[in-house]
């Protein structure tokens, strides 16, 4: 069973709250870091290793920038995620474009900041071309259809809009050969908040097996491999972490069977994000309201804005009692927030110690597709981000909307 501990005491996040009122996320800097670096030397092996952290997951540029400090590039696949890795200082190859059904002013905008451009369509190379010229390194996104079973977030490959069959990208990259393109990658994306080891070293088996054939009948030297994301987090307790250094030896075991056998050398990437800050953010909010019907309410002032997933998922994310840790989990509760959804529920039926109004509830697991999936149904204002140093200071890395946020956008006839 995983532990679900939080990196502060009642009393730390009692005097944060009364700076910065609830609810806002915060995540934990040094838990972040310590993880960068076990999934590094988990891949310390592989030539030029990078995980280009998926922008998507947590947009900030504060953490962008703590990332990219520790060795990370900016897996993008939008203008504003291209804007908001600029602003932490990544730009060049630093940045992987993988966008799909792309406008040409997107790809401008990455062709300007040296981004590596990764085709999601064999047609995108005329639309490239058409609009904006070749560049000299270009990558594809490889679409395995019936070779994979797919995964249950993410939905089968065969199913998906994303990517080149086999034949395509045998095809796509003699053509970029002939127009002169010198360097270049593949990459798959097949998995969302995945657990299962297994299911990555599948993954990694194919785009190797179709990397040699790319190889050895196109004459194509690839760069690198780019094995996409899509490690998972324990949401619940009950489950066990991805060991990343079992991942990263039976990839290198591959690697030498396959690739190096080939005479080959690419780099190895990835583009986590959920697995990378996912576990170290943290959803703050009061309980205000206790509701007695034919279920226990406990209202917070966070909601479904804050945080969405277990409204549109049905996710689970595991939920602290500040300062009730050590109690009995003897009381059956839904937590609510306060949209007019009756799925703005974090938890239902759940069993926790007895909640008071005025307790501090931290919501487990926010640090990615938390507060970037917000928006704004029923006027509510996204909450602030904070990062919590590793030397106990906290920074507010995003502020909290304000209504006149909100209304700026609004055109009033008066």
């Amino acid at each position: 069973m995983t532990v679900k501990n939080v990196p502060f005491t009642k009393e730390c996040i009692e005097k944060i709250i009364q700076v910065y009122p609830t609810p806002f996320h915060i995540y934990d800097e040094a838990t972040i870091l310590a993880n960068v670096k076990a999934f590094y030397e988990a891949f310390s092996w592989a030539p030029g290793f990078k995980n280009f952290f998926a922008v998507k997951a947590l947009p900030n540029p504060s953490i962008l920038r703590l990332l990219h400090k520790n060795g990370f590039g900016a897996d993008c696949s939008s203008d504003t995620e291209l804007l908001l890795a600029e602003m932490a200082g990544i730009t060049g190859e630093d940045i992987m474009f993988t966008s799909n059904q792309t406008p040409a002013s997107e790809y401008k905008l990455a062709m300007k900041l040296g981004a590596v451009m990764n085709l999601d369509d064999i047609t995108h190379i005329d639309y490239l071309e058409k609009h904006l010229g070749m560049p000299e390194l270009i990558s594809f996104r490889y679409n395995p259809g019936p070779l994979k079973d797919g995964n249950d977030v993410i939905g089968k490959p065969v199913e998906a809009k994303y990517g080149l069959t086999e034949e395509q990208m045998l095809d796509a990259f003699r053509i970029v050969k002939r127009k002169g393109v010198k360097r270049f990658g593949i990459h798959t994306m097949v998995a969302s908040n995945e657990l299962n080891v297994s299911y990555f070293v599948e993954t990694a088996e194919i785009l190797f097996r179709l990397g040699a054939k790319i190889h050895k009948e196109t004459g194509v030297d690839l760069e690198f491999i780019n094995l996409g994301g899509g490690i998972g987090i324990p949401y619940n307790p009950d489950n066990a972490p991805v060991d990343f250094c079992c991942l990263g030896g039976k990839i290198k075991n591959l690697y030498e069977r396959i690739i190096t056998s080939a005479g080959m050398n690419p780099k190895i990437y990835f583009e986590c994000g959920r697995v990378i800050t996912g576990p170290y953010g943290y959803l703050v909010t009061k309980a205000i309201h206790k509701k007695h019907i034919y279920r226990e309410y406990i209202g917070v002032d966070a909601c479904a804005a804050n945080l969405m997933r277990p409204m549109i998922y049905g996710a689970y994310h595991h939920i602290t009692v500040m300062g009730k840790e050590n109690l009995p989990c003897d009381k059956t509760y839904d937590i609510v927030g306060s949209l007019c959804e009756n799925t703005d529920k974090f938890a239902i039926n759940r069993k926790l110690p007895e909640i008071d109004t005025g307790d501090i509830l931290v919501i487990h697991d926010t640090g990615a597709h938390g507060h970037s999936m917000g928006f704004n149904y029923n006027g509510k204002l996204r909450s602030a981000e904070l990062l919590l140093h590793t030397d106990g200071a906290v920074e507010q890395i995003r502020r909290a909307e304000t209504h006149d946020d909100l209304f700026a956008t609004i055109i009033f006839n008066r």
